[in-house]
C-alpha cells in the first residue's frame, strides 16, 4: 500500500502563496501518476493539477499560471506551489497518487485565503 502525508496548508491572505508537500510512503517511480484535488464544503472535489509518469502537467483553468506542481522523486514528495492565492481557493486539499490500478489518498490539508 502506498500512504501519503500532507502538509503546508494554513491562513494565508489573498495574494499570498503557500506550497503544498505530500510525502509518500514509498518509492516514487515513472509509472505513477500523482496530483492535487480539492473540495470545499458543499461543493464536488476537483481536480486541481496532475503530474503524469511521462512528466507532463495539467493543470485546471481556475490555477493556470498561479499553482505550479512538481515532484523531488530523491524525497518521495510532490509539492504544489500555489501563488495569488484567491479566497476561491480556500479548501481541502488532497494528494492522490495512482499506481498500479489503485487510486490512494491523503488525509488533506486545510488552505484558507482570506480577503
Amino acid at each position: 500500500q502506498v500512504q501519503l502525508v500532507e502538509s503546508g496548508g494554513g491562513l494565508v491572505q489573498a495574494g499570498g502563496s503557500l506550497r503544498l508537500s505530500c510525502v509518500a510512503s514509498r518509492t516514487i517511480f515513472s509509472f505513477n501518476t500523482m496530483g492535487w484535488y480539492r473540495q470545499a464544503p458543499g461543493r464536488l472535489r476537483e481536480l486541481v493539477a496532475t503530474f503524469t509518469s511521462d512528466g507532463t502537467t495539467n493543470y485546471a483553468d481556475s490555477v493556470k499560471g498561479r499553482f505550479t506542481i512538481s515532484r523531488d522523486s530523491a524525497k518521495n514528495t510532490l509539492y504544489l506551489q500555489m501563488n495569488s492565492l484567491k479566497p476561491e481557493d480556500t479548501a481541502v486539499y488532497y494528494c492522490n497518487v495512482f499506481w498500479l490500478r489503485l487510486n490512494y489518498w491523503g488525509q488533506g490539508t486545510q488552505v484558507t485565503v482570506s480577503s
